[in-house]
Formats: C-alpha cells, structure tokens, sequence
C-alpha cells in the first residue's frame, strides 16, 4: 500500500529553525510584515486618533495662510459656477457656500496682511 504522507520526523523536537537557509527566511519574512504593517523598528508607529491628513508641523504661519487662502478661492469658484447649474433652494445653498467661502477668504487674507506688516522679530515670534 502507497502511503500518500511521509513518515514523521525522527526527533519531535526538531526546529524548524536548524537550518541556517530557514532563519534567514524567517527574518525576512518577518522584515517584510513589519515594513508592509508599518512596525518596522526605524519607524516607530504613531497614533493619530483617525486622522487620514496632517499637516507638516514645520510649516509657517505664513505658507499655511496663503496656501488656506488658495483653498478658498477654489471652493468660491466651484460654488459659485455648481450655483448657475441649479435652481431653487439649492442655488441659495450654493450661493450661500460661495460667499462664506469669500468671507473666511477675506479673514485669512486681513492675517497674511497683519504677517506682512510685523517686524521680523515679531514675526519669527509667531511662525
């Protein structure tokens, strides 16, 4: 009779770490779930509490404004042109997210004014 399985193993104590070929593979493997799950050891996980975007920590005062002043220009503009394709309540909805889109513009613009008016002392103080 043909027997479709091997006889086990001699020792039942054996590794399957004892050859040197099988620990290499197995600190390789073990490297790549590491580095695909983001344990690695160089790279310390971080929790952020659910946050999908951050904002470089680096940055100044003064990219961050102008960059947010950018933003809200787009968002008026997409507003404002959805506010011509729609009629009724939802063109007032439009509307009324484009001109608080302009709003919140103008605020952040009156910032970067008061940037651009600070000594640089003043300013390095708050960047």
């Amino acid at each position: 009779m043909i027997k479709p399985t091997p006889n086990p193993p001699e020792h039942e104590a054996t590794s399957p770490y004892e050859s040197l070929d099988s620990k290499k593979l197995h600190e390789a493997a073990e490297r790549a779930l590491d580095h695909h799950f983001g344990t690695a050891p160089d790279k310390p996980s971080k929790s952020r509490k659910g946050a999908l975007f951050i904002v470089a920590p680096d940055l100044h005062t003064e990219t961050l404004l102008a960059n947010a002043s950018e933003d809200l220009l787009s968002i008026s503009a997409i507003a404002a042109d959805l506010a011509d394709g729609v009629e009724g309540s939802r063109r007032s909805v439009a509307l009324a997210l484009s001109r608080m889109a302009d709003g919140v513009h103008l605020l952040v613009e009156r910032a970067l004014d008061h940037i651009d008016s600070s000594t640089p002392e003043e300013h390095r103080a708050k960047a």
